[in-house]
């Protein structure tokens, strides 16, 4: 015990611990948990965050450091966000500085100030205003400029945008000293005299019975399992429009960066309050802007990917996490959260609703329903004249196939075409043919740093590991026999995208793909095409699952459905089930009828007959009922420690010790059980071995019981120093 002020801080570090600081009297008065402090730690100095302070410590006084500096005068998190980042370092495991630093902007992270939003605009200088409308005749764009702010005194950059006056020629008259840009801090504006900017579309009864059935005022969790294009999105608007004009904040959630233009256009279209979003897109200073509004409550709404669960809200009131199945909220590595889960901790501690939407809901949610912790709201049809698609499988056993595609589809995608209609094909493989082998010895082209196969991607004539991004040339010969009798083995979009264009040269053929987008604005400009209504072929990937209204695609062709059925992965099944489903949701959106045509080996295996001649609802039952069986998540809670290291008898004798020491803690049993160590699904990865060791429980507490201790042994284990390991509670993801 001391006499002193103790800081206990979170650092960014690999400890599962907080480190004990002494706060230095000519500082000031003791900062508020959840200020940034720079602090000596080892030879370095880092940005920590207060987390306590108190005047304890389990260190004598003259072993304590004292604080450098004090980063903040007030709190960047507010308590309820400290907590928040507090538990679920604890829940999924993981460092609480590491935490904590999720939760901060870039920026900040890195110790600078929180950035001040501004207004920046243009003035003529005394100069410029002594000048004639005719002067710069010589320089049109320069005289464009000094007539445009002689009318109107001050423009911003984004009122010379349409004009076509580019930042350079605004530099070039600031350097002759005739205009001068002004920046002003940017005050909060005041509430619209009008929230909305345009009217609300009507509810049919069922999504009107789902918002009437939210209550806004605390917290609980709603399902809303609707149909694709059945408008869960207007049930989000409406309830969110509610919750503003009640002076308070909604956080909505989205899987993919690829959503977020479309999603933020609707919400501004809708919208005349501040509308922000956040994700990793943006560069350091625009999101901790809008970070840093959210956290004032200059922002009414905000949208953002996975991370933003843990943007600090003013007045926080609605929290929404659209497409909840999807795996993009589960963080595969680092700190592990799932922002799903987060989401339900967050609106229970904040006291406010979660609605959870999709329309094929993971096996988790359901079970929640089912034990009546959540309310479902069921939208079971589309609004207006649209109507879910016909389905029509094609056993490709007992077709011969062209490229890839039966006689069939190759007829309806001509069909669809000459009516005026445009034809979505889905093939969940980039690239163009995931094997490259030689026809005259059957060597393979392997990723030697990888238990994986070379995809042959021939726009760029290159060999790549989509594992470890590991790439080659194509080599024009067998490195084995020398043949040149080498062949491209299986489909990609790239191949398949050729195969498409030779079949219907007069149709154009856009690819959507992470090769294709990954220019910025690619994946809007490709949406905008679409819409524009002409007939065309898109080919892709999941990308195309997400969210995407196409009223114009009337055929949705699924390649290839059988990679999910026989995974080592438990979950395989039922991201399949939701993948299709989400995939054969883009066709008839629109007034038009839609089509869905599945390609397969295995048209009667029982889970493809489920979704296609039922429901995804009749396939989740049964994936549930399989579940409860085999005694697997929902019905058990599953923690999964990964080792991996170059030498994999390491890996392995790291997870058996790891196992030791389980059993010790808590003895297997019909309660508790271990399965491993195993090598994983993909043994070598990224030129070193994986292996994992799954833990089971019938209880929740239990299992944290269980994996607080032993992470604290791991960590101080000699064997955890010679490799990687990792914790991950709740995984989505076995391989």
């Amino acid at each position: 015990m001391t006499d002193s002020a103790i800081l206990r801080v979170a650092v960014p570090s690999p400890l599962r611990r907080l480190f004990d600081y002494l706060w230095p009297a000519d500082l000031g008065p003791l900062p508020a948990p959840g200020c940034r402090v720079l602090v000596p730690f080892g030879r370095r100095k880092v940005v920590g965050m207060v987390v306590e302070v108190t005047d304890h410590s389990d260190f004598h006084l003259s072993k304590l450091k004292p604080v450098t500096q004090l980063l903040d005068s007030q709190p960047l998190l507010p308590e309820p966000m400290l907590q928040l980042c507090k538990w679920a370092a604890g829940y999924y495991q993981h460092p609480i500085g590491d935490a904590l630093g999720t939760a901060l902007p870039a920026l900040l992270r890195k110790g600078e100030a929180v950035p001040e939003q501004r207004h920046t605009y243009w003035q003529l200088t005394p100069h410029g205003k002594g000048l004639p409308a005719s002067a710069l005749a010589r320089a049109p764009r320069q005289q464009q400029v000094l007539q445009h702010l002689q009318r109107y005194r001050t423009a911003s950059r984004a009122a010379f945008q349409p004009l076509g006056i580019t930042l350079t020629v605004l530099r070039q008259l600031e350097q002759k000293g005739l205009i001068e840009a002004v920046s002003t801090p940017l005050l909060q504006s005041s509430d619209p005299v009008e929230l909305l900017s345009e009217t609300p579309l009507p509810l049919y009864p069922q999504q009107q019975q789902a918002l009437d059935a939210i209550e806004l005022h605390n917290f609980h969790c709603y399902l809303l399992d609707g149909e694709t294009g059945s408008g869960k999105t207007e049930v989000y608007l409406q309830a969110i429009e509610k919750v503003v004009r009640y002076g308070r904040q909604a956080l909505v959630l989205i899987p993919e960066i690829s959503l977020t233009p479309q999603t933020l256009s609707r919400f501004q279209a809708r919208f005349n309050c501040s509308v922000v979003v956040l994700h990793s897109g943006l560069t350091d200073r625009e999101r901790a802007l809008g970070w840093n509004a959210a956290r004032t409550g200059q922002a009414a709404i905000i949208i953002g990917t996975r991370s933003a669960i843990f943007t600090p809200l003013h007045k926080p009131g609605l929290l929404i996490v659209d497409e909840e199945h999807d795996n993009s909220f589960k963080q595969q590595d680092g700190f592990r959260y799932s922002a799903r889960d987060l989401a339900v901790i967050r609106a229970s501690r904040e006291e406010i609703p979660l609605i959870l939407g999709s329309a094929t809901p993971s096996l988790e949610s359901l079970h929640n329903c089912q034990q009546q912790r959540y309310t479902r709201l069921i939208l079971s049809q589309r609004p207006g004249s649209a109507q879910q698609p016909h389905w029509q499988t094609v056993d490709i056993r007992q077709h011969r196939l062209s490229a890839g595609y039966s006689r069939e589809l190759i007829e309806a995608i001509q069909q669809q075409l000459n009516e005026g209609n445009q034809v979505l094909v889905f093939l969940n493989r980039r690239g163009f043919a995931p094997t490259l082998s030689c026809h005259q010895c059957g060597w393979i082209a392997n990723c030697y740093r990888c238990e994986a196969r070379l995809t042959v991607h021939r726009h760029i004539n290159r060999l790549l590991c989509h594992h470890c991004e590991y790439q080659q040339a194509v080599p024009n010969s067998c490195p084995e026999c020398h043949s040149a009798q080498l062949q491209c083995i299986g489909q990609g979009t790239e191949r398949s995208e050729e195969t498409l264009e030779a079949l219907f040269p007069q149709y154009p053929v856009i690819r959507v793909d992470r090769d294709t987008t990954r220019r910025k604005q690619a994946m809007q400009a490709m949406v905008d095409r679409v819409n524009g209504g002409e007939p065309c072929i898109l080919i892709g990937t999941q990308m195309l699952a997400k969210g995407h209204h196409f009223p114009n695609v009337t055929l949705v062709a699924i390649l290839d459905a059988d990679g999910g059925l026989f995974s080592a992965d438990f979950r395989a099944p039922e991201k399949m089930g939701q993948l299709i489903t989400q995939v054969a949701g883009r066709a008839g959106r629109g007034d038009k009828p839609g089509t869905v045509i599945l390609q397969s080996h295995h048209c009667d295996h029982p889970l493809i007959a489920s979704l296609v001649q039922q429901d995804y609802r009749s396939f989740s039952d049964m994936l549930l009922a399989e579940r409860h069986l085999a005694q697997l998540p929902p019905f058990r809670h599953m923690a999964l420690l990964r080792a991996e290291a170059a030498d994999g008898q390491a890996a392995a004798e790291f997870l058996q010790y790891a196992r030791q020491c389980a059993e010790q803690l808590l003895p297997a049993s019909p309660d508790t059980g271990y399965l491993g160590p195993l090598p994983a699904a993909m043994e070598k990865r990224n030129g070193r071995f994986r292996h994992q060791l799954s833990i089971t429980c019938r209880e929740r507490p239990r299992l944290q019981q269980l994996m607080s201790p032993l992470s604290v042994m791991l960590e101080q284990s000699p064997l955890g120093a010679k490799v990687r390991w990792s914790v991950d509670i709740d995984p989505q993801d076995m391989t």
